[in-house]
């Protein structure tokens, strides 16, 4: 049950028509979905969210399809459920098929999956997976290298310790 009641079309203010003549132009759809109509309850979040999407949304170097399986990749792993249908409706629009849909539920399964687990074992950063993903995925060396694995491995601990440690105690 909702916790505030929804804003229809008719009896909204002028701003709030704005937002929700946008909506619908943009989606191309013929009414006021419910989330829209809910956050009207309070203009300021409406508009700011809408913004927000349409920002996030925009043309770029994602293509729309993508841009709606990821959103529903998000919708699936936080569970909600007018979340995935939504985005699962908008992404079907964009040509998304039940194999590409299938496809998606698995990558999404599997990373949360392997995450969680990544999380729960609190996994150590590889010093190579680090310096791929800072300075613009360029190779460093030199202090900056040095600086990057000591944050990675301690300042202490050097690289591959840990494995000779387990060899030579399983040696034994």
């Amino acid at each position: 049950m909702p916790t505030v009641a929804m804003v229809e079309y008719d009896q909204a203010s002028s701003a709030v028509r704005a937002v929700y003549d946008d909506i619908m132009a943009t989606k191309s759809i013929d009414f006021v979905p419910n989330f829209w109509k809910t956050l009207a309850s309070h203009p300021p979040l409406l508009e700011e969210v809408w913004r927000s999407l349409s920002r996030a949304v925009a043309p770029g170097r994602l293509d729309a399809l993508t841009k709606e399986m990821i959103a529903l990749a998000v919708s699936a792993t936080n569970g909600c459920t007018y979340c995935i249908r939504s985005h699962t409706a908008a992404a079907r629009k964009l040509g998304m098929d039940d194999e590409m849909l299938g496809e998606l539920m698995a990558v999404v399964g599997t990373f949360n999956q392997t995450n969680r687990l990544a999380h729960g074992y609190q996994v150590e950063v590889d010093p190579q997976l680090i310096a791929a993903t800072e300075n613009g995925g360029k190779q460093v060396g030199g202090s900056e290298g040095r600086r990057i694995r000591e944050r990675s491995w301690g300042a202490n601990r050097k690289p591959g310790r840990a494995f000779r440690s387990r060899s030579r105690a399983s040696a034994g």
